[in-house]
């Protein structure tokens, strides 16, 4: 097996090869970061994402603790690639007829697919060299000790003449558990890895607090907006991340460059960063207009301006992002008509082109009705009267949401004497 300072190299050599721009690899143990959390779910700034309330059997907020909610893991593989385009920002947008996306939701493909299937390529590479590492160091007096070891672990090889395995029984995918637990993810070949070997590959759907791990795999460090910031790429960053139960050698936590810096803070509108490094999800413009269903708030819809999806603000205007290189990644150059989409063809936009425009988007997450209500909301805000009609028309739309926001809408555009 290759030594513990080996394989850390191999696995950022897999990484670069995959097409990650950064990669690094953290500890499982109890970080300072994490101790924050359970304040902050018992404060509600989770607001209505109860997934990040899942506990394990004993009570404990599966996200407070990576030795609670994997008690396998030994270290976490945390892999970063930028993904902005040279796009103007947020603060650079001034048409009122149009609104805005956020610049991690334009991509040709959602970033879960592009992350994980990259994601993939260095956990097989990692596994492989595990596995022809193991069979190589068995006595060359055994035949054929390859096979033997893929048997001996659960994956059985049929032999069809001409020295090539054949009907190699598919393991479960690696993030799927087992009664007992967790079970092995497969090799390329469809094989097992070995038993006591164990990974699982998250892009944000795991029971974790990634960009605490970012932080102490050397990825970048946590700015006061919240968001993983790397000296270099500044923070346009997806964040990818392999549960291992390899014991690896960690790389040195970022350092803190944000000083005396609160930019992020003073720009947000509706006041979300409540302190340095904290985050109100209640009051920031993203979960109102992913996560949040139904109703907003008609105090945050003021506030929102004409963002329809998500925020880029606090980003925006950091100055570690003044220089941020683009990405060359086609999967993340955006969709046609999503920088700046325009308002008119958003709040008309029917299921049927809703369903086909956001294939294999992130923009599916807030649904048809809640990017229409996004919408409205934008339209009102906007100052431009000439929406005025169309909101009166939505108004009596069917959906009692979208109505409801049409109808404040207009009452802002064209308020009564």
């Amino acid at each position: 097996m290759p030594s513990s300072r080996q394989i850390p190299a191999l696995i950022k050599q897999a990484a670069h090869g995959a097409g990650f721009d950064l990669a690094g690899i953290a500890p499982v143990r109890d970080l300072p970061e994490l101790d924050h959390f359970p304040e902050w779910i018992a404060a509600g700034h989770a607001g209505e994402m109860k997934y990040m309330e899942a506990r394990d059997d004993a009570g404990h907020l599966k996200r407070a603790s990576l030795q609670s909610a994997a008690p396998w893991a030994r270290s976490v593989i945390v892999c970063a690639i930028n993904y902005n385009t040279a796009e103007p920002y947020s603060t650079q947008a001034d048409d009122p007829q149009r609104g805005w996306i956020s610049r991690y939701a334009w991509s040709r493909e959602d970033y879960h697919e592009a992350v994980m299937r990259r994601l993939r390529i260095v956990e097989n590479q990692l596994r492989e060299a595990l596995l022809t590492t193991r069979a190589e160091a068995q006595p060359s007096s055994a035949p054929d000790r390859r096979a033997e070891a893929l048997r001996f672990h659960g994956a059985p090889v049929v032999r069809d003449g001409s020295d090539q395995q054949a009907d190699v029984r598919q393991p479960a995918p690696p993030w799927k558990s087992g009664p007992s637990g967790p079970r092995p993810a497969p090799f390329r070949n469809g094989a097992s890895a070995p038993v006591d070997f164990i990974t699982r590959c998250y892009v944000d759907t795991g029971p974790i607090v990634e960009r605490v791990y970012a932080k102490y795999a050397g990825i970048g460090w946590i700015g006061k907006n919240t968001c993983i910031l790397n000296q270099k790429l500044g923070s346009w960053l997806f964040l990818g991340v392999i549960l291992t139960s390899l014991e690896l050698e960690p790389d040195l936590p970022a350092p803190d460059r944000c000083g005396t810096c609160t930019r992020c803070i003073d720009a947000c509108p509706t006041d979300a960063l409540i302190a340095p490094y904290q985050l109100d999800s209640n009051r920031c413009i993203s979960y109102v207009t992913i996560e949040k269903r139904g109703a907003i708030p008609e105090e945050m819809r003021e506030r929102m301006g004409r963002h329809v999806f998500g925020c880029d603000i606090c980003q925006d205007v950091c100055p570690w992002n003044r220089k941020a290189p683009a990405t060359t990644a086609p999967e993340f150059q955006p969709r046609e008509g999503l920088v700046n989409p325009a308002l008119e063809w958003l709040a008309e936009m029917s299921a049927e082109e809703f369903r086909e425009k956001f294939h294999g988007s992130p923009i599916r997450r807030t649904k048809r009705s809640g990017l229409r209500r996004n919408a409205v909301v934008a339209m009102g805000n906007s100052g431009d009267r000439r929406f005025v009609p169309m909101l009166e028309k939505l108004a009596e739309d069917e959906d009692p949401v979208l109505a409801e926001h049409a109808r404040w809408a207009t009452r802002k555009l064209h308020p009564l004497p």
